[in-house]
C-alpha cells in the first residue's frame, strides 16, 4: 500500500465538462456527509477514523441505519457521543430496511439545502485529501455540479490491487443513460446539483450516484472528473455496486447477468427522466435525445441499427463494452423498465 505521503503528492488532473458559465461563489459552508449504514461492523470503525483524517473538517456526517442486524447503530451512536461528537446527526425518520437508493434518499431530504453534500459507504477508507479536494475542484462553478474522482480498488484488508480505470471519454448525457461513470463515495454535489436530485426520486434499481450523474448532466450542468484517487474501495461480495479493472472480467461478468436486467434499467432510466417533472430541468438537446430514443424500443432490429448508426455518441467508456451493449440493444432493445 503506497504511504500516505506519496498519495498526497500527486498533481491534480481534473476533467470538467458540462455546464454553462462560471461564477466566483463560496463553497465554504459545512459539507454534510451522507452515510447510510447496514451490517457494517466490520469495517465501519476504519471509515469513520477516516473522516476524522480528512484534512478538511469543516464537515457534519448525517446517517440512519438501514435495518442493521449487528452492531452497527452501537459504532455510530459511540462516534456520535464521543469522537465524532457535535458534528454527527442520527436521522430516525422512516426506520428500518429501505434498500441503498431509498436510505440515501432520506439522508438527501435531511441535509442543509445549502450544504455541499458528499456520499460515503461504510466499509470504504477515504485518503486525507479528499473533501478538499473535492471542495476546491466545485469552487467557483455557478449552477449544479458534480465532482467524482477514482479509487484504489484494495481487497478485503485493504491490499491494493491497482488504481480504477481512467476516463477515455469526457462524460456525456447520452453516454450516461447507459454507464455511469461517478461512483458514489467519491462523489460531492455542489447545493444547486443536490436541489436537482432532492426533489426528483430515481426509477427502481438505478442507485443515488447513477442518479445524481445523469440528472446533473443533463440538466446541463458541470461533471469535474479527478484522475487522483480519493479513497480505498473494497471489493468484496458485500458490495451493492463493485469496480473491476480487468475488461476481460467485467465481461465475462456481463455476460453472465445476461442483457435482460441492464436493458431493463436503461430502459426504466429514459422514461423517468422523460416524466414531466425531469423533463422540465433538461436541456434542449437532452430532450431531443430521449425523443429519438423513445419511439426505438417499438422498432425492429434494423431500425435499432439505424439509430445507433446515427447516434455516434451513445457509448460506453471502452470500445468492447459499448460493442456489448450496442449488440444487446439491437437484439432486446424491447425490454419493458423494471416496474
Amino acid at each position: 500500500m503506497q504511504s500516505r505521503q506519496t498519495r498526497s503528492t500527486v498533481r491534480p488532473q481534473l476533467r470538467t465538462v458540462g455546464g454553462i458559465d462560471r461564477l466566483t461563489g463560496s463553497q465554504d459552508g459545512p459539507i454534510a456527509i451522507l452515510l447510510s449504514v447496514y451490517n457494517g461492523e466490520a469495517h465501519l470503525n476504519e471509515q469513520l477514523d477516516s473522516f476524522l483524517a480528512q484534512t478538511d473538517q469543516n464537515w457534519c456526517l448525517y446517517w440512519r441505519d438501514d435495518g442493521s442486524c449487528d452492531a452497527s447503530r452501537a459504532i455510530m451512536l459511540s462516534f456520535q457521543e464521543h469522537r465524532g461528537q457535535g458534528r454527527c446527526v442520527e436521522i430516525a425518520t422512516c426506520p428500518g430496511n429501505l434498500g441503498v437508493a431509498s436510505s440515501y434518499a432520506v439522508l438527501l431530504d435531511a441535509a442543509p439545502e445549502t450544504a455541499p453534500v458528499a456520499f460515503a459507504d461504510q466499509d470504504d477508507v477515504w485518503v486525507p485529501e479528499k473533501l478538499a479536494w473535492a471542495r476546491a475542484a466545485l469552487s467557483g462553478i455557478a449552477g449544479p455540479a458534480l465532482y467524482h474522482a477514482r479509487q484504489y480498488l484494495t481487497d478485503d484488508r485493504l491490499t491494493v490491487r491497482g488504481p480504477s480505470l481512467t476516463l477515455r471519454r469526457d462524460p456525456d448525457f447520452r453516454s450516461a443513460l447507459i454507464q455511469n461513470c461517478a461512483t458514489g463515495h467519491t462523489v460531492l454535489l455542489n447545493p444547486q446539483a443536490a436541489a436537482l436530485i432532492r426533489s426528483r426520486q430515481p426509477p427502481a434499481g438505478i442507485l443515488h450516484d447513477w442518479w445524481s450523474y445523469v440528472l446533473v448532466l443533463g440538466a446541463g450542468g458541470r461533471v469535474v472528473s479527478d484522475a487522483r484517487c480519493v479513497s480505498f474501495y473494497r471489493q468484496h461480495r458485500r458490495n451493492a455496486v463493485g469496480v473491476e479493472r480487468s475488461w476481460l472480467v467485467r465481461g465475462l461478468r456481463a455476460l453472465r447477468r445476461g442483457p435482460s436486467a441492464f436493458m431493463s434499467l436503461h430502459a426504466g432510466l429514459a422514461a423517468r427522466l422523460g416524466e414531466p417533472d425531469c423533463r422540465e430541468i433538461l436541456t434542449h438537446d437532452a430532450r431531443a435525445f430521449l425523443e429519438r430514443l423513445a419511439p426505438v424500443s417499438q422498432c425492429g432490429l434494423w431500425g435499432r441499427m439505424r439509430f445507433l448508426t446515427g447516434e455516434a455518441g451513445f457509448v460506453r467508456q471502452r470500445q468492447a463494452e459499448t460493442w456489448l451493449f450496442r449488440l444487446w440493444f439491437v437484439l432486446y432493445g424491447r425490454t419493458r423498465p423494471k416496474s
